[in-house]
């Protein structure tokens, strides 16, 4: 089913999917992140936009419609990023969307409080996708990996097991809260 997470038919119709096949939700992870290098001077509405619809509106909806699937138990991950603490050179946009990720996380632990269900955010810093190394050729990423404490790129498998960790019952006490998967550089 391809769509996007800011268009709220597409989120009904996977949801009414989801809804006709399991019935239920155990795990919800709200896993959007979009945004361009601009400058102040240079941002425009659209990027604006653009980028709020993704990361906030898009993990808001896609979030809010899953509720009536989802139990006491249930674990809602939303995706950060380390940006969205420390602030990016050319990314205020995105850095503030993801900044509105986190507080969503601190906010909706409050408004889903008795009902059993967890909100947890994952905020990765540089990771080696496969969309990232081609974005970024080889003396990118070596920029990326010297920003961090380890001196590396997360593979997408540390972030697998952050995000099996925050949606597992070994994670059941935590709600609200902001698990860095960084390498540590918005830790420094």
């Amino acid at each position: 089913m391809k769509g996007s997470v800011s268009d709220l038919a597409d989120l009904d119709r996977l949801y009414a999917a989801v809804k006709d096949e399991r019935g239920s939700l155990d795990i919800v992870f709200a896993n959007a992140g979009a945004g361009n290098m601009l400058k102040l001077g240079e941002i425009t509405a659209e990027h604006i936009d653009e980028t709020f619809d993704t990361n906030v509106k898009g993990t808001i909806f896609s979030v809010q419609k899953a509720l009536p699937l989802m139990g006491e138990g249930g674990s809602i991950i939303l995706t950060g990023s380390s940006a969205g603490t420390t602030g990016a050179p050319a990314m205020a946009v995105y850095s503030a969307s993801k900044a509105a990720v986190r507080n969503l996380a601190r906010t909706w632990a409050e408004d889903l409080k008795g009902t059993g269900i967890r909100v947890n955010v994952l905020s990765p810093g540089p990771t080696a996708t496969d969309l990232a190394k081609a974005a970024l050729g080889e003396e990118g990423q070596k920029v990326f990996a010297a920003m961090t404490p380890l001196q590396r790129m997360a593979a997408p498998a540390e972030l697998g097991a952050a995000a099996a960790f925050l949606a597992s019952s070994d994670s059941s006490f935590m709600t609200a809260s902001e698990l860095a998967v960084d390498g540590g550089i918005a830790q420094v």
